[in-house]
């Protein structure tokens, strides 16, 4: 098979011949026809964003494919099935505290090196070896067009976020960072899932608007000024409202007073989850007071990607059109132009701009 191989941090991807995947029990091979290139894919390369990913390595995060064969654990899978294969990587021998990896992408700890290393290669090639339990099957319709329904890889995300922090129908949810690729994503889920207001404060107005036009009256957007205090008033303000929900998805470049802003509007009772970047190249720690959190019975929580049942419930939003797949904007590159893809990337990620690389197609 073909495949793009990092060698090392900072060089380009080479695109070569290599064998393809063995599958032993447990495994499933995957024929890859498109995967996304998400924006910060140059960074990861780079070595900037600092990922325990160790080159030479296949790259790439899940995607959408047609089974090439299955293993003798699969009940209900058949070669030819449209599939999305999820790349969180979960160890399976515990199922309390599980190590975790992301396959082709990074890891958490010793033990998800550990996974990682058996599980190495990613999706930037014709060919992947999957696990069985994160091979979702498809809608028949997905096969018409793989590229659309790589979207998923972006959408679960915050939707992974929006699960954690138990959103309910009618309540109120800011998303915190949502002008950037995942936050708009997760403004789109939100509503999907019935939220009664969305609450989306960012710097650039362009965007705001652009997010206002799509999705109308539910959405309120509060262009920030940097002023932590006024921006806190100005967000409750826009809510109309108490917000139940704070959902945090800024880069890792944001400062740790953007998210204390936003988080600090929740309501009594109200839930914050942390799902950013925010500190992972250093900077200061987020400071929460005591009494704030205590008074007021707030719950913060971190979450990294999202439980294995909600690639079935994005799965039945997209299928059932609450999702809408088909307004996002799509750039395909095929498999010789993935420093291309890489390069687009990184330039286009704005709102619902997808960069899609198609290994078999």
């Amino acid at each position: 098979m073909r495949a793009a191989t990092l060698t090392e941090f900072g060089t380009p991807l080479t695109v070569h011949e290599v064998p393809d995947p063995d599958t032993g029990g447990g495994e499933v091979l995957v024929e890859v026809l498109a995967t996304c290139v998400l924006p910060y894919t140059a960074e990861v390369f780079s070595g900037e964003r600092r990922y325990p990913l160790e080159p030479p390595v296949v790259p790439g995060i899940g995607g959408i494919g047609r089974i090439a064969r299955v293993g003798p654990d699969a009940t209900r899978l058949r070669v030819g099935d449209p599939v999305w294969c999820d790349a969180t990587l979960r160890a399976r021998d515990d199922a309390l505290t599980p190590d975790i990896a992301l396959q082709g992408w990074s890891s958490r700890g010793e033990g998800g090196a550990r996974l990682a290393r058996y599980l190495h290669d990613g999706s930037f090639a014709e060919l992947m070896r999957v696990p069985t339990e994160n091979v979702h099957p498809l809608p028949a319709a997905a096969a018409a067009d793989p590229a659309r329904w790589s979207s998923l890889t972006v959408y679960s995300v915050p939707y992974g976020g929006l699960l954690a922090g138990e959103l309910q129908a009618g309540e109120t949810v800011l998303i915190s960072g949502a002008t950037g690729n995942f936050g708009s994503s997760a403004v789109a889920v939100a509503l999907a899932m019935g939220a009664g207001r969305v609450v989306i404060p960012g710097r650039n107005r362009p965007v705001l608007d652009l997010l206002v036009d799509r999705f109308g009256a539910r959405v309120r957007p509060v262009e920030l000024t940097g002023d932590e205090d006024a921006d806190r008033v100005a967000m409750q303000a826009a809510a109309d409202g108490p917000i139940d929900l704070v959902l945090d998805l800024l880069p890792p470049q944001a400062p740790t007073s953007a998210v204390r802003a936003a988080a600090m509007t929740v309501r009594e009772f109200g839930r914050v989850v942390l799902m950013g970047g925010v500190g992972m190249l250093g900077g200061a720690d987020l400071a929460l007071p005591y009494p704030w959190l205590m008074r007021n019975s707030v719950t913060v929580r971190g979450q990294w990607m999202f439980p294995r049942t909600a690639n079935v419930g994005l799965i039945r939003l997209a299928a059932a059109g609450t999702l809408d797949l088909t307004a996002d904007h799509l750039t395909r590159f095929d498999l010789d132009r993935v420093n291309d893809a890489i390069a687009h990337a990184a330039a286009h990620g704005g709102p619902f701009d997808r960069t899609v690389l198609t290994p078999a197609a």
